[in-house]
């Protein structure tokens, strides 16, 4: 299959993804043969053509299947491939279990290897990339993924510590991103992706409109949410330094366009370490995930100033945004601190 202006036989480069691609190096460009490069420049336009998902998961589809299409090619070229997977089925399973053990023996730039939820979703990214050519997905065995545990969350003498911090520290953007993570629950996909027109205010009360831009494409809907006294103060006191404009972006940069993500995750990172607050012990960085996870926490275990019972696990669902129940349920499970304080209270005899 030949797609565009690429002519069969002759080698595109095409940015690979091998090593970590979290490091801020630049990403190493190899070649792929003229008929694996035209696969993928196709896959590349039925990604953004037949699929609702938003630009950085296709980004991530495509930098993942370069991935898998350069291995083909190595492979290929060394006749280490029975058949061939782009037009037999048994093949393409044979080449994509091979290209499993392949990421079960790659190690990162730490030494480490690639985890199981990793190697998943590289390969769901193949998945997409055989099922939008029409040739069938893979039948493949997923990893074995660890029982799932409680997301990280604040606790609340530490989420006092870093809500006293925003207000001392934060300017009214940065409050705003903060208070929206902690106050409403939101993604910070969706904190940044906020208009201005989104945004519904009134004396006593407020709330947001979240667009969903292909997140949650297996159930997501667009949803709104109401907002909290504290955070409604800081959108009111965010429109005020914008001078109450009536359309554009809510978080914005320097020149008045949307915030990107990254700088929206290193502002509340920034807050989070002048407050003491750094990554976990399993390296977990400290961002707007953890403050989505402790609204979620909070609401699960009625762990809230004035809460007295647990919220309904299906309102706080609608509230963050999951379209399993399932996600949802994972504020309940225990934590290590859970468990630590469990043991601290078995008989001893001392």
């Amino acid at each position: 299959m030949t797609s565009g202006n690429t002519t069969p036989g002759r080698e595109q480069p095409v940015e690979s993804t091998s090593g970590n691609t979290r490091t801020g190096r630049p990403r190493r460009t190899i070649d792929l043969p003229g008929d694996l490069a035209a696969e993928l420049a196709a896959f590349t336009d039925r990604l953004a053509s037949a699929t609702d998902l938003g630009p950085a998961t296709r980004d991530k589809y495509r930098r993942n299947t370069a991935a898998f299409l350069t291995w083909l090619a190595q492979a290929r070229e060394a006749d280490a491939v029975d058949g061939d997977p782009l037009t037999d089925p048994a093949a393409r399973d044979w080449a994509v279990r091979d290209w499993r053990r392949h990421l079960k023996n790659t190690r990162t730039t730490r030494g480490t290897h690639l985890g199981a939820a990793t190697i998943n979703n590289r390969l769901a990214a193949v998945d997409a990339f055989f099922a939008l050519r029409g040739s069938g997905r893979p039948q493949v065995v997923r990893e074995h993924l660890a029982r799932p545990s409680a997301p990280r969350a604040l606790d609340q003498r530490t989420l006092l510590r870093f809500l006293r911090t925003v207000a001392r520290d934060a300017s009214p953007r940065d409050r705003a991103i903060c208070h929206l993570a902690y106050y409403a629950g939101l993604r910070v996909a969706e904190i940044v992706a906020l208009d201005v027109a989104d945004v519904r205010l009134s004396a006593r009360k407020g709330s947001v409109r979240v667009r969903v831009r292909g997140k949650d494409r297996l159930g997501g809907k667009d949803r709104t949410v109401p907002l909290h006294a504290q955070a409604r103060a800081s959108v009111e006191a965010l429109l005020d330094e914008l001078g109450r404009p009536t359309t554009g972006p809510l978080i914005r940069n320097r020149d008045g366009g949307k915030l990107s993500t990254r700088a929206a995750n290193t502002i509340v990172s920034a807050l989070g370490a002048a407050a003491g607050i750094g990554p976990a012990d399993d390296g977990e960085a400290f961002g707007p995930h953890v403050l989505r996870h402790t609204f979620g926490t909070d609401l699960v275990r009625s762990r809230g100033d004035l809460t007295t019972e647990p919220v309904d696990v299906v309102l706080v669902a609608e509230l963050m945004g999951h379209a399993d129940l399932n996600t949802t349920r994972r504020y309940a499970l225990p934590t290590d601190a859970d468990k630590t304080r469990a043991l601290e209270a078995l008989t001893t005899d001392r």
